[in-house]
């Protein structure tokens, strides 16, 4: 209990301290509340993008499954350039992995592209037109809000059914019910079977203007020789490599490849990437740990040198201290206490500076951010700990002093 009231008075007196010259003590801390608000802006703004990112990368493929496409996930110019050449994914590949995956669930087709989806007046254009084939309600990244999924035999003999993206179905139709109406995508009539639930927004970018039909359907709209998607989930999610291992095995069976040959199709994971995405990221925190860093030190010099000038200022006051009996030990631990304060108040007033200017960018920008509370500790304890730092050397000067001679001082 004594050494709890003796910090709070040692606060106490370390406040007093600061409050009887405001000014000096605000410039002093300026750079601190530049640094430590700058820094949070930046790393609420990289953890809101790689939070919106997960998310979707989960959205679109769950955990659980994996894709096989011509090139898979490539990451220069040269290995695209490779695997430029590689045959397209096509419904005998979907067939062979079918066949040959033992530990394979399912195994869904799909092809993506952009087109046009009208009713009456109101036109969509650019919108994402995707096809599937019956085994796509087998995969959770398949919802209906409103109405129903496409049944597997309506896909199976590619009626003209569309579900719509949520946004898709609420610029079309506003108020209006969507169910049972017929609208056009790329000029041929489909009827609206159900509006899927909402995903939101990725960057500005609305992530619900879309429409699901049946893969025939969709080849009849922009022919069928577009190399295709496969989606496919292990029996166990556990087993998830040992399926990608089978499927690998049934493409390269299906496909005639010697035992030396590379494949020619890819192969990924969401996890996959989530870990390029976080590589590349990666960087970026580097860089914002060296600015931080240097924006620090640049604030813990100014520190040291007011707490120099504070010390040199105050030289009697600490002489007096002395000769009334106080040990090296505590003016050490005042006026270390005054720069770790000092610095700690700037901290806090960057933090909080900060994470207005994240809340207000993620409110009224296209762009996403996150305030997670492990960067506000982070932010506040760096400075405690560039006030502690730097402030050592002229609490140990101050502590060294002779009160003899500190008293016979002029100042």
């Amino acid at each position: 209990m004594r050494l709890l009231l003796l910090a709070v008075e040692i606060v106490r007196v370390a406040l007093g301290a600061i409050w009887s010259n405001k000014l000096r003590s605000f410039l002093t801390i300026l750079g601190n509340i530049v640094a430590v608000a700058s820094i949070m802006t930046l790393v609420s703004l990289i953890q809101g993008i790689s939070d919106e990112v997960t998310n979707v990368i989960v959205t679109e493929m769950s955990a659980d499954s994996f894709m096989i496409d011509r090139v898979g996930l490539v990451v220069n110019e040269d290995e695209m350039e490779r695997r430029r050449g590689n045959p397209r994914i096509t419904l005998d590949d979907r067939d062979a992995v079918r066949r040959f995956g033992g530990r394979i669930a399912a195994v869904m087709a799909e092809g993506r592209e952009t087109g046009e989806i009208r009713y009456r007046n109101e036109v969509l254009e650019q919108v994402s037109i995707q096809g599937v084939t019956s085994e796509f309600h087998r995969f959770p990244t398949f919802t209906a809000e409103r109405g129903r999924l496409l049944t597997p035999i309506e896909v199976s003999r590619n009626r003209n059914v569309a579900l719509l993206g949520w946004s898709a179905a609420d610029r079309l139709f506003g108020r209006a019910d969507p169910l049972d109406r017929t609208i056009t995508i790329q000029g041929v009539h489909f009827r609206v079977v159900g509006v899927s639930q909402a995903k939101g927004t990725l960057f500005g970018q609305s992530q619900d203007e879309f429409a699901v039909i049946p893969l025939g359907a969709f080849q009849r709209l922009f022919g069928s020789r577009r190399s295709l998607t496969l989606v496919a989930r292990p029996t166990r999610p556990e087993e998830i490599q040992r399926a990608m291992d089978d499927a690998t095995v049934a493409l390269r069976i299906a496909r005639h490849l010697r035992p030396r040959e590379e494949n020619n199709f890819g192969m990924f994971t969401a996890e996959s990437i989530l870990d390029i995405f976080e590589q590349a990221t990666a960087g970026l925190f580097a860089v914002l740990v060296g600015i931080v860093g240097l924006a620090l030190v640049v604030a813990g010099i100014v520190v040291m040198n007011i707490m120099l000038m504070a010390v040199s200022e105050r030289t009697r006051e600490i002489g007096l201290r002395k000769a009334l009996g106080a040990t090296r030990g505590a003016i050490l631990w005042q006026m270390l206490t005054e720069s770790v304060v000092l610095s700690l108040l700037g901290g806090i007033a960057g933090t909080a500076i900060g994470v207005g200017a994240a809340l207000a960018i993620d409110r009224f920008a296209p762009v996403p951010a996150a305030v997670h509370v492990w960067s506000v500790l982070l932010a506040v304890t760096l400075t405690a700990v560039v006030g502690l730092f730097f402030g050592l050397y002229p609490a140990a000067r101050a502590a060294a002093l002779d009160p003899i001679d500190a008293l016979g001082r002029n100042g």
